[in-house]
């Protein structure tokens, strides 16, 4: 999928990747997507519900290992 930037927030733990993304987002531009690396299991969730709480479009998730990916495309 592309991208227009991407998060490394592997090694964090709740709540830091959800801090880290919203933060991350509010640099983009309305309908760019962010691309989110994870290993807190915490965050399949977390970012299920970030997307929901504040209307951006989450694309696409998945794990890989004990990786968790994710795209968001910013409203």
């Amino acid at each position: 999928m592309d991208f227009t930037k991407e998060l490394d927030a592997r090694g964090l733990n709740c709540p830091l990747p959800i801090i880290k993304t919203k933060k991350a987002l509010g640099d983009l531009q309305s309908g760019q997507v962010l691309k989110v690396l994870s290993t807190d299991a915490g965050s399949v969730k977390d970012m299920q519900a970030f997307a929901s709480q504040t209307g951006n479009e989450l694309l696409g998730s998945g794990a890989e290992g004990k990786e968790y990916v994710f795209f968001l495309r910013k409203k």
